[in-house]
């Protein structure tokens, strides 16, 4: 079976991983560290088995590959495949699940500490000779808070939800709050999202990106949330509305956001969140899932799909 992985270096940054499982399940395998999104129907041309992060794979490109058989994916999301394209030709599709959850709570958990114990602005006040000059043993000049006893919200409630939800109740001692299933039934122990929008000191979003999600938060669910939440998202860009999020930091309605994902990625083409007037805010690279354990586990699980896949399996199959 030839088989390509498309963009291989969006998971093995500098080779630094070990891709041995990868390779004993596809012998014939082509680790391509990128490929321009234009360049994916010749780079698979003939190719049985495709691997890729973030590369989409579009109903065209399926129509013109004639021997593909199965899809792997380097991740949780699959909006860069189109599922029906591939179902209708008989093409399975795997993903992966619960393979970067310790990393994902890592990042939530360690951003929403900076956000609230300020130590950026308390850094820089140490760094400018405020601490040297004052007059007593500490700096006040920033109100702190326990997060100890305070509402956490979650959307979406597969493993990354629970992982951040379990963590935060035992580590910091929140009451999590988890919303309903955009679109879904009511269920017993979940909150509807305008409800919980107003309660919460704290809102993490872990849900998938659909017709339904897509803007979730938007301009009228910010203004629902407290003057001094939290909002983390490490999930999808697109389910904020990144230029209602900018106005609510700048005019003071939110205490601070962290946001690891934007719509567009890389953004080349600016995104309304990369101002650097707009404070209280923590903008990274797509880097919550990527502790270098949690890669790796990525492409063993990817490998643990095609063997599986070889044996007539359903391991990962979303198709």
């Amino acid at each position: 079976m030839r088989a390509v992985f498309l963009d291989y270096a969006t998971v093995s940054f500098n080779r630094d991983l070990d891709p041995s499982a990868l390779r004993r399940a596809l012998p014939d395998l082509e680790l391509r560290d990128h490929t321009p999104q234009a360049a994916v129907p010749e780079a698979i041309a003939g190719a049985t088995v495709v691997a890729l992060n973030k590369l989409r794979i579009t109903r065209e490109t399926i129509a013109a590959s004639p021997d593909l058989k199965l899809i792997v994916l380097a991740a949780t999301g699959t909006n860069n495949v189109d599922l029906e394209a591939a179902r209708e030709r008989g093409i399975a599709v795997c993903n992966l699940r619960d393979y970067c959850t310790a990393s994902v709570v890592q990042h939530v958990l360690g951003t929403m500490l900076l956000l609230t114990q300020r130590l950026r602005e308390y850094d820089a006040l140490v760094r400018s000779g405020a601490w040297s000059r004052g007059d007593q043993f500490c700096l006040l000049d920033f109100p702190l808070r326990e997060l100890a006893g305070r509402k956490l919200g979650i959307v979406g409630y597969g493993a990354l939800g629970k992982g951040v939800a379990r963590a935060a109740s035992l580590a910091l001692g929140m009451e999590v709050w988890i919303a309903s299933r955009p679109g879904g039934e009511p269920r017993a122990g979940r909150h509807d999202l305008d409800e919980l929008l107003s309660q919460v000191d704290v809102l993490s979003l872990h849900c998938p990106l659909t017709t339904l999600t897509q803007g979730l938060i938007g301009a009228p669910q910010l203004a629902r949330m407290k003057p001094d939440a939290l909002l983390i998202n490490t999930a999808r860009g697109a389910l904020v509305d990144s230029q209602a999020l900018a106005d609510a930091l700048r005019a003071g309605r939110l205490g601070g956001a962290a946001i690891d994902v934007l719509p567009q990625e890389p953004p080349v083409d600016g995104n309304p969140l990369l101002a650097p007037d707009i404070p209280h805010l923590i903008v990274t690279p797509h880097i919550a899932w990527a502790a270098r354990e949690a890669r790796q586990r990525c492409l063993d699980e990817m490998a643990a799909n095609v063997e599986d896949f070889a044996r007539g399996g359903h391991r990962g199959r979303v198709v």
